[in-house]
């Protein structure tokens, strides 16, 4: 499939409260919070036309697994970690998931699975609230996706091999950021 970015759309963070309802009432108290995250949940920010959650839990188990396959979420058992940033602590442990996709007919949607206090779960939350509040750093990222699209839009590959390190260097001015602004997570 070929990737595309698209201009922000003003419902995406409808589509989201949909999904977030719908994972909420599946997983009930085994999510501790069900966020949006990626770039659809940056207001203005262009990006894939894939909804992006993160449910936050105490541990990864099977039964948020026979849950979420109960209920038809497409669960993708080959991608089980996150990409490390340049600089941060490589255990595996900190950087372990689970991914589902949306149910078959419904829209799209990237589901995934994170542990409470680890780095992968801090990243997706302090990403999100970094471009929120910087809007420049925001449509630099969108120009840099864009360029790439340009240039390898069947190439998901080095899509992914090229906008991972782009955005380990936004990761830097965030966890910055962060320190002097006393950031939690909303």
């Amino acid at each position: 499939m070929q990737i595309k970015i698209d201009n922000y759309k003003e419902e995406w963070p409808e589509d989201f409260e949909v999904i977030q309802a719908d994972l909420s009432r599946i997983l009930g108290p085994l999510a501790l919070r069900v966020d949006h995250i990626g770039s659809t949940s940056v207001p203005g920010l262009g990006a894939k036309d894939v909804i992006d959650v993160q449910i936050t839990v105490r541990e990864l188990s099977e039964e948020i697994i026979r849950r979420l396959v109960d209920a038809e979420y497409v669960y993708w058992e080959s991608i089980s970690e996150d990409h490390v940033p340049q600089g941060e602590d490589d255990n595996p442990k900190l950087w372990k998931k689970l991914l589902f996709v949306e149910p078959p007919g419904r829209r799209r949607a990237n589901i995934h699975v994170r542990i409470d206090g680890n780095r992968n779960q801090h990243y997706a939350l302090l990403f999100r609230d970094y471009l929120r509040a910087h809007p420049n750093s925001a449509a630099s990222i969108e120009m840099i996706k864009r360029e790439i699209v340009k240039r390898h839009a069947d190439d998901r590959e080095t899509y992914y091999d090229i906008k991972d390190p782009v955005y380990d260097l936004i990761w830097d001015a965030a966890k910055t950021w962060s320190t002097l602004t006393d950031w939690t997570p909303n």
